[in-house]
């Protein structure tokens, strides 16, 4: 996901709580560096001050909007309390608005429902070959045996049960569950799938497709 906040201080810690409930996540800390961005990568929601320095958080979602269908879900961010400022962020067509000072865990669960709501949707619980993941409490079993996974192991395995049995590509998992500043090169996909089968245990479930990616049948 994009944060978009120019309270420097703010955002980055905004972004290092969401990093903390396994989401990768990019930051830019004003408007014209987000439409840069909003191109290059497929976010699924967008963190969106509406103050923005440089293009305002307005035109940003406005541009957002006009991308298509697939655009990222919105969830505006602002100082600005009143009824008439909140309604005038949903009508530019933010999905939900949050007002400033807020709690974290408000936040956290915001983006969680937003993400229910993605296009395609997201079913609030992911189950598939026996692996049964609840992102929102970070709750993962096998087979009804609970399973203890680091952030990056869920946010992988997360992935490879939205695919729905298609076959995710490391590209794609590096894409999802790390941030923008990754190195492309790195073999972090390859340990952290090596850990992440070592604690789902046998047999085996996630598969290795030769030269395509991973997933889970």
């Amino acid at each position: 996901m994009l944060v978009v906040e120019d309270e420097r201080i703010l955002a980055d810690a905004v972004a290092e709580w969401l990093r903390r409930e396994s989401f990768a996540v990019d930051v830019c800390y004003d408007g014209d560096a987000a439409l840069e961005r909003l191109p290059v990568h497929a976010y699924d929601v967008v963190v969106l001050d509406r103050d923005l320095p440089g293009t305002h958080g307005d035109d940003v979602c406005r541009c957002i909007l006009s991308s298509g269908a697939e655009s990222p879900r919105i969830l505006m961010l602002t100082a600005a309390a009143g009824v008439r400022d909140r309604v005038g962020g949903l009508g530019l067509g933010a999905d939900d608005y949050l007002t400033k000072p807020f709690a974290f865990a408000e936040l956290s669960a915001r983006v969680h429902a937003l993400l229910r709501r993605a296009r395609p949707a997201a079913p609030p619980v992911l189950e598939r070959s026996g692996i049964r993941v609840d992102p929102a409490r970070r709750e993962v079993s096998r087979d009804g045996r609970p399973v203890a996974l680091a952030n990056k192991e869920l946010a992988v395995l997360t992935e490879l049960l939205r695919a729905d049995g298609a076959v995710v590509s490391a590209e794609q998992l590096l894409e999802k569950a790390w941030d923008e500043n990754i190195d492309p090169f790195t073999n972090v996909v390859r340990v952290t799938m090596m850990k992440l089968r070592r604690k789902l245990g046998d047999p085996p479930v996630v598969e290795t497709v030769a030269g395509a990616g991973y997933r889970l049948p």
